[in-house]
């Protein structure tokens, strides 16, 4: 057995546990773990001896859990403010049946672009990013990231418009 499978085997428990007890997800628990070792693998080299190897791991697997709060709040953040600025519009909006099935099959569509392209949308549209950050970021050129922003919209508008989805709708999500 590798040191690597006897620290796995040691501490992979005891972080799901960690995580889970915050998340409150298996599956999101069971990524985090992932991800702890996956950072300790790509840190091997750098790791000190002589502190303690415990406090390190969950020094890791704090800084993810709390990253993952930023990333559900951002999101929570972007749903809000689609209800917000739609509620202007339309008050009555989201107490209509099909306002949750809209955000359902905007989310689903998302999800299925390609994953550079979802990337660079969710950068811009969820994050509120810049062209040139994100291209920075990515390392590519901002006609790229511009391109990819395109793509995504009108993709996204061609499948509402198949759906028979107003592009008033539409136009209050993305384009405003």
């Amino acid at each position: 057995m590798s040191a690597f499978e006897s620290l796995f085997g040691s501490y992979s428990q005891k972080l799901y546990r960690f995580s889970f007890a915050y998340l409150k997800s298996e599956t999101e628990a069971e990524d985090l773990v992932q991800e702890v070792f996956l950072k300790l693998w790509e840190n091997r080299a750098g790791l000190i001896t002589g502190t303690s190897f415990q406090s390190y791991l969950f020094t890791i697997a704090a800084n993810a859990i709390r990253k993952s709060f930023k990333k559900n709040v951002r999101l929570e953040k972007f749903r809000i403010d689609i209800f917000e600025f739609l509620s202007i519009e339309n008050p009555a909006l989201e107490d209509q049946p099909g306002f949750e099935t809209l955000l359902f099959k905007l989310d689903t569509l998302i999800s299925q672009m390609p994953v550079r392209r979802q990337e660079i949308f969710l950068k811009r549209k969820k994050e509120g990013k810049s062209v040139s950050t994100i291209a920075i970021e990515m390392g590519i050129t901002d006609k790229t990231v511009e391109n990819q922003i395109t793509e995504a919209m009108n993709y996204l508008r061609k499948a509402f418009r198949e759906d028979k989805i107003s592009g008033e709708i539409f136009f209050l999500l993305f384009i405003a």
